[in-house]
């Protein structure tokens, strides 16, 4: 009876053992502990676009761009790159956007603006880790994004990128803050952009490398010193699905799919330009009524504008006061009295043009936030009149 017991307690570990589950080949796996959802032979067009951008802004026919996409519900100030943060991969600089539909016009497409709309996306299939070209120096660290109309071409790199964008499509911080989480929350008004463009060096190297683009952006080394951190390199990993990129230990994940163009495409929903200027208010599409009160709606640009004023005032000051650094460390290099005095009399007429360039930017964020208020005021009475 124990032989018999022996020989049947064998047999039903060897049967478990055969149902002992293996995945089959192409089923996503753990690696190192880490879960990558790959893209196996998917392939899209630009109508895959339309259809997910749909919800969250509106599409409007735009001549000569065709078709393009403007996003709700992000704010007065809002401009492209701002809400996310910037990662260093082995594609260069890429952004990592906090919207749930960020990984498109983000990596695709171009952005423009317009008086009436604001920022507008135009699609755009190579995919790319950031489409911006970059200005520093010692102190700041800015970026733009590329407007419609700028082509990138394999083996050649940018093509037809003018030699200066209007000042409004740059975003601009202090160079310590340029590694932070949030960098919305230290872009500098436009406001300031003028005057900081003049102490910063343009730079745009896109190019294209083991069949892949890279954008080098601001200078490592550099970086390191005005940052004083050492800065993480991260791979870049395909996602399967749609979403938000992550970073998942030494690997930042994101969703790059190849997407062909399809010129029979268009948006299911199109609103036409009379349309869409009664829906947008200063580039920011109204929000429903009942989802944010007039009151929530004051307070809020009350609270962005307060921020607005600290951030440009406090750069202000430190401008002047690395000025007037380096009027003292001149001061003590000059070895004659008139060197002296020739160094005071450059010097001091420098910090008089700064110092008029910080109040015509003061008067035009004080203009700007006017024309906010009003634009609140406006709804305020037309609502009560509507009652």
């Amino acid at each position: 009876m124990k032989k018999y017991g022996w020989l049947a307690f064998l047999i039903l570990i060897s049967t478990a053992s055969c149902l002992i589950y293996v995945p089959y080949e192409g089923e996503p796996r753990e690696e190192s502990g880490r879960y990558y959802e790959r893209d196996y032979d998917q392939e899209l067009d630009t109508s895959y676009f339309y259809n997910y951008l749909s919800p969250y802004g509106l599409w409007i026919y735009h001549p000569p761009h065709g078709y393009v996409w403007i996003p709700h519900h992000t704010g007065y100030t809002w401009r492209p790159y701002t809400y996310g943060r910037w990662i260093w991969t082995d594609y260069g600089w890429t952004w990592d956007s906090y919207f749930e539909w960020g990984w498109i016009p983000f990596h695709y497409g171009r952005w423009g603006w317009d008086h009436d709309f604001g920022w507008f996306w135009v699609p755009d299939t190579v995919w790319g880790p950031a489409w911006v070209t970059w200005s520093w120096s010692d102190f700041y660290i800015g970026w733009a994004p590329l407007p419609p109309g700028v082509r990138f071409v394999a083996g050649i790199g940018i093509h037809s990128l003018p030699l200066t964008l209007p000042n409004h499509y740059w975003i601009f911080v202090e160079g310590r803050y340029f590694l932070n989480s949030y960098l919305d929350r230290y872009a500098l008004p436009f406001e300031r952009n003028a005057t900081i463009i003049r102490f910063t060096v343009n730079k745009t190297n896109i190019y294209h490398r083991d069949n892949r683009v890279i954008n080098e952006g601001v200078d490592i080394d550099q970086l390191r010193r005005i940052t004083r951190q050492e800065i993480s390199k991260y791979q870049l990993q395909e996602a399967k699905r749609p979403g938000p990129s992550r970073i998942e230990a030494r690997d930042f994940v994101v969703y790059k799919p190849s997407v062909s163009k399809n010129e029979a495409a268009k948006p299911k929903t199109v609103i036409n330009s009379e349309e869409a200027k009664e829906k947008i208010s200063r580039g920011r599409i109204k929000e429903p009524e009942e989802k944010t009160s007039l009151f929530e709606e004051e307070t809020r640009l009350k609270d962005e504008q307060e921020h607005e004023v600290k951030l440009l005032e406090r750069s202000q000051e430190k401008e002047v006061v690395e000025l007037k650094r380096k009027i003292n460390e001149a001061k003590r290099l000059a070895k004659t009295s008139s060197e002296k005095e020739q160094i005071e009399k450059e010097y001091g007429e420098k910090i008089k043009d700064l110092e008029k360039s910080h109040k015509v930017e003061k008067s035009e964020l004080r203009e700007r936030h006017k024309q906010e208020e009003e634009s609140v005021k406006k709804k305020k009475i037309k609502k009560s009149e509507e009652k």
